[in-house]
């Protein structure tokens, strides 16, 4: 590094250490969020073009109406034969750069049309631009919102021919001609942007290669173009100067100057603003030099602190998450190789969803950071004197340590009831749970005896919190919607969901006006909800409560959590539930470097209250205490003690129907179930997830409908169960 380089080095971590980071990760946003939406209403919008010419042709309609005055740019081909071959080939094309198949052959294609025979049918800036647009599909390919990205993997290794050398070939153009193309498109850019400002003063022969009128609009604002020329040019801040010359020629074109190529220059625009400037630019040679303009780390430097993180739920990926632009190592020790959003969990024990729908594995999201390692382990203790985490036999130093282990199901002492009731907080927790519902109206398909059939058809849930709630909601709405004609000698219908809910009131942490209304949306899907009711034991054949039975051979456990022994491996103070007792900064008393957050702590973070076991409050504590570890590396001076911003509550009680509560605005009904769902495809991790479960709801909305009702886990109690044989029925 010279010493141009070290200066510039210097004064960029002194004046832009903060905005840097932030920066880049809205880029990157923008990138990955931003980025295949726009790729597929580009595609969707060239598409559109060809194939409306070719459907005017087909049915011989003239096509000079609508090419006067541009009002309508609709390229036109020349017959390429006398026959309509022509005219369905110019529909096909179209239809499968839509779709995202074959994508680079369909542009290469609609390119050749563009720059050979349509230059005497509309105005050259349009064609121009549209053979940009279509030269990067022939060598970028298509964005994730197409075929080709869905089959690419299984296309690469098929035994197709030619197919394997096909899916090289296009990744080589990709990779080798990308930066060249994208210098390309700035340069374009460029060159029309200054001719604009300058009203055309460029060279004559450059003339000809430039729009004739599309940025006509653009002299009002001569230094705008001037500038944005500049920037985008040489590559330099272009992903906010494209932005800004977009939303400048949207604001003039809503103002009346319009003009029939503004959309394909915001679309070409939209290329920078979205992809970047690539490598040949300013940007790209200042972000190698200044690793916090990049927002990326290529390798931890030699000796760096160690952070182990224990847990990958919410917390503890929210504090890996932060520290990957930190010079620091990071290990995150799970004893699952999947991060499991748990607030949907509830919907893959009742059938809704599958566990791939709301897991995503821990390794795919880090994938891109060489400072985090992962690994898989069941912790076992915690050195805290020699700073090391006991892995079973195996011992990890750490230099910074962070738990995030979460909670599990507690039964208050009465552990015994566990085989009989089981919890809900992991996948397996939420098959075995499956399982039991299912089998419960396939044994009282074959049982004879009323009494038998009825203990078979009575699912009982302890516990009136948000997770009894949902449970309880969406099994009601399973036996009553999703099983018609399916059993032939009962009614699913006619089965008992019964809440048993020891306070007052379900729902006891949401306003009372919600509590009742969620109590009436329960009723009305037929849930018997008891309140003020103490469970007294639980067996295999029932509950009883309040010194009465109850026949269920289905009970759930909603009714309390305890957390992890994290207190126990720490020798530090805790709660009943077992949370540890945190300072204000959520380290541990008398062990600074030791943090502990999520269901596992027991902070006072909440004006003053403990902080409730969510999500939002298990992220946000993770987020904090990575700004705290990379403070006290920095040797800055210390954050202001941990408060916790409630972002609000939320519950679902079954179709059409939520609670919501935000700083004091309650929402209930269709437009809370709305909201709801909304919330949670947003916190979903990964593209995939998302368009899973939002594709599963809808199906189960309109045909009521559940695509996951799989029988699976242990089979010994079917086999074991007298009820399950062969009977001839008249």
């Amino acid at each position: 590094m010279n010493r141009a380089e070290r200066s510039l080095r210097d004064l960029a971590t002194r004046w832009l250490p903060a905005p840097t980071g932030a920066l880049a990760a809205t880029y990157r946003l923008l990138e990955h969020s931003g980025g295949p939406v726009v790729d597929l209403l580009i595609r969707l919008w060239l598409a559109k073009v060809f194939f409306v010419s070719g459907v005017l042709r087909i049915f011989g309609l003239s096509i000079e109406p609508y090419l006067s005055g541009a009002a309508y740019p609709v390229p036109w081909v020349e017959p390429l034969s006398p026959t309509y071959l022509g005219a369905a080939i110019q529909m096909i094309i179209p239809m499968l750069l839509a779709l995202g198949l074959a994508t680079r052959w369909a542009a290469l294609y609609m390119l050749i049309l563009v720059l050979v025979v349509q230059f005497n049918y509309l105005a050259l800036d349009i064609n121009l631009y549209s053979a940009v647009l279509f030269g990067w599909f022939v060598i970028c390919g298509a964005g994730p919102l197409s075929l080709d990205h869905l089959l690419a993997r299984g296309l690469g290794d098929t035994a197709l021919p030619f197919a394997t050398a096909l899916t090289r070939l296009a990744g080589a153009v990709t990779r080798y001609l990308r930066p060249y193309y994208q210098l390309l498109i700035r340069l374009w850019l460029g060159l029309a942007l200054l001719a604009a400002s300058t009203e055309t003063s460029i060279p004559v022969g450059l003339t000809k290669l430039l729009p004739e009128k599309s940025l006509a609009h653009f002299a009002p604002a001569p230094t705008l173009a001037l500038v944005g020329a500049l920037l985008v040019t040489f590559g330099l801040a272009a992903r906010p100067a494209a932005l800004l010359l977009m939303l400048a020629v949207a604001g003039m074109h809503a103002a009346g100057a319009a003009d029939p190529a503004d959309v394909y220059f915001m679309m070409t625009l939209a290329l920078v603003g979205l992809y970047g400037p690539g490598d040949l630019s300013l940007d790209k040679w200042i972000s190698a030099i200044l690793p916090q303009i990049s927002g990326r780390q290529t390798c931890p430097p030699e000796g760096a602190p160690h952070v182990v993180i224990v847990g990958a739920g919410f917390g503890g990926l929210a504090c890996a998450a932060r520290l990957t632009k930190t010079p620091v190592r990071v290990t995150l020790i799970d004893r699952h190789n999947y991060h499991l959003f748990q607030p949907l969990l509830y919907q893959v024990a009742t059938a809704s969803l599958s566990p791939a729908d709301i897991a995503a594995t821990v390794r795919g999201l880090f994938c891109d950071h060489l400072n985090v390692q992962v690994l898989l382990g069941q912790v076992t203790g915690i050195d805290t004197t020699q700073r090391a985490v006991l892995i079973g036999k195996r011992r990890l130093s750490y230099d910074y340590l962070v738990l995030a282990t979460g909670a599990s199901h507690s039964y208050f002492g009465r552990d015994e009831w566990e085989p009989y009731a089981p919890g809900l907080k992991t996948i397996d927790d939420a098959v075995e749970i499956r399982r039991r519902i299912l089998s419960a109206f396939e044994q009282a398909e074959s049982a004879e005896d009323p009494a038998e059939r009825l203990g078979l058809l009575t699912f009982v849930i302890v516990g009136g919190g948000p997770t009894g709630v949902e449970l309880a909601g969406d099994i009601a709405e399973l036996v009553r919607h999703g099983m018609e004609k399916e059993f032939h000698y009962f009614d699913p219908a006619s089965a008992r969901v019964v809440l048993i809910q020891s306070a007052a009131r379900i729902l006891p942490t949401f306003p009372g006006v919600l509590s009742e209304k969620a109590q009436r949306s329960l009723e009305r899907l037929g849930v018997e909800v008891m309140l003020e009711s103490r469970v007294e034991h639980i067996d295999q054949e029932g509950v009883r409560i309040n010194g009465e039975r109850l026949a269920s051979r289905t009970v759930l456990w909603a009714a309390g959590v305890v957390a992890s022994p994290a207190a126990r491996w720490l020798n530090a103070a805790a709660d009943r539930s077992g949370r540890v007792k945190v300072e204000p900064d959520l380290s541990v008393a008398g062990l600074p470097n030791v943090f502990v957050i999520g269901d596992t702590a027991l902070a006072n973070a909440w004006k003053g209250k403990p902080v409730p076991g969510l999500a939002p409050a298990a992220k946000q504590g993770g987020a904090y205490v990575a700004r705290t570890i990379r403070r006290k590396l920095q040797g800055q001076s210390e954050q202001p003690p941990f408060a916790y911003r409630h972002m609000g509550s939320l519950a679902t009680i079954g179709r059409k129907a939520a609670v919501a509560s935000f700083n004091g605005v309650n929402v209930s009904g269709a437009s809370a179930w709305w909201l709801w769902g909304l919330i949670h495809v947003a916190l979903l991790v990964g593209l995939r997830n998302r368009i899973s479960v939002m594709f599963n709801w809808f199906w189960a909305y309109l045909t009521f409908k559940r695509g996951t009702r799989l029988i699976t886990g242990n089979e010994a109690s079917l086999a074991e169960n007298p009820v399950i044989r062969t009977i001839e029925r008249p």
